[in-house]
């Protein structure tokens, strides 16, 4: 159950930082700010906003609130498969995965299913130059970097699933970047002073606005579109490797967006900055970090979360502190037997399990916003 943790903030978090909470405070003083933010039980510090909080406005939106990576989100694939299918190891996937979903900052490919996807998107409100247009096609159907993965897992019943994490690229940045640099601007030309400069915001019904929430739309849909692409691919990447095999169903779920939503009986811009919808009988993917687990969940529709639930474990350690208290050989004694890149221990310890914060405790928070269908175990983890 949430508690008021200040004035117009709420929190399902029985473990979150006193930093966690101011910072989330000063977005829920804002005037445009309606009712109360809500902050999931994994909210850690973000840059502006805080990660894993939902916040509810009426004639504005602030751009840093769904960050620059705009549209991140889950995709998880049921499979027909099950565990007495698979071969003793999943080596021969990882090969794969590598070379057909190109994973790091910056990387691209050549799809050839890229304008079958890109014709569902459509166009954005900014117009793109020749490099922006490129970056868009080639980085389609890309993984990224930082906590961006590519999974298989096995359920509760040894049913095998694919799960994967990933955003709208370096497109969705570049806009992002864009109006969130248009929205300080503004502030400065209307001497409107904040407590952070990050929670800059445009104001509904000005071209600033309009061109921030089209492009936003357009990368959201990038973003979704980019998911559905790369989960066909893993999918048919499994099969191929074990010879057989059809895919159950796909759920898809952004985790860093905004929407217009009604909500106790007004219509409202719900940003939701690390965090998933949760409306009664919504469908979502709350993964863990490397080497713990995962789950599948059906919304509650919880009123007082803005129908929302948290988007994963949540931080417990800056990707700094983790560099310089944890090591490579513990990440590798936790992912045991997983296939994994090992070879690359050194570089994802950042994603160590223990810069997380419990995914079992998180979930236990929010028995209120979700209900669990499934928990997924990894048996194979590609990072970005």
């Amino acid at each position: 159950m949430p508690k008021q943790v200040a004035r117009n903030l709420i929190s399902w978090a029985s473990d979150i930082e006193p930093e966690t909470i101011e910072q989330a405070a000063r977005a829920a003083r804002l005037p445009f700010v309606d009712d109360h933010v809500a902050l999931m039980p994994d909210a850690h510090v973000g840059m502006g906003a805080t990660v894993g909080s939902v916040i509810p406005t009426r004639g504005a939106i602030i751009p840093s609130a769904v960050g620059v990576d705009i549209g991140c989100g889950m995709v998880a694939t049921e499979t027909n498969l099950t565990a007495a299918d698979l071969p003793d190891t999943l080596d021969a996937l990882m090969p794969l995965i590598e070379q057909r979903i190109p994973a790091g900052v910056g990387k691209g490919h050549d799809d050839p299913r890229v304008d079958v996807f890109l014709s569902q998107v459509g166009t954005p409100h900014t117009s793109l130059t020749g490099k922006q247009e490129n970056t868009a096609i080639t980085q389609f159907g890309t993984l990224g970097s930082g906590n961006h993965f590519v999974e298989v897992c096995l359920d509760e019943r040894d049913q095998v699933w694919t799960v994967l994490h990933s955003g709208s690229r370096g497109i969705g940045n570049q806009l992002a970047t864009r109006h969130i640099g248009e929205a300080k601007k503004l502030m400065k030309r209307y001497f409107i002073s904040l407590e952070d400069p990050d929670l800059a915001y445009l104001v509904q019904g000005t071209p600033e606005f309009t061109a921030y929430i089209e492009d936003m739309l357009w990368a959201q849909r990038y973003a979704m579109a980019s998911r559905a692409r790369m989960a066909e691919v893993v999918a048919a990447s499994l099969f191929e490797v074990i010879g057989h095999g059809e895919t159950v169903r796909t759920i898809n779920a952004h985790h860093n967006f905004t929407q217009q939503e009604r909500h106790h009986g007004r219509d409202l811009w719900i940003t939701r900055k690390g965090a998933i919808k949760a409306a009664a009988g919504d469908e979502g993917v709350i993964p863990g970090s490397m080497g713990t687990r995962s789950y599948i969940v059906t919304g509650l529709g919880n009123p007082a979360s803005y129908d929302s639930c948290s988007h994963g474990a949540g931080r417990r350690m800056s990707r700094t502190q983790a560099r310089r208290e944890l090591t490579a050989a513990s990440l590798t004694e936790a992912m045991g037997n997983r296939t994994w890149n090992a070879d690359r221990a050194a570089a994802l310890v950042d994603e160590h399990p223990e810069a997380y914060k419990s995914i079992d405790q998180v979930m236990e928070d929010q028995k209120d916003l979700v209900t669990v269908q499934h928990t997924l175990r990894q048996i194979f983890n590609y990072k970005g």
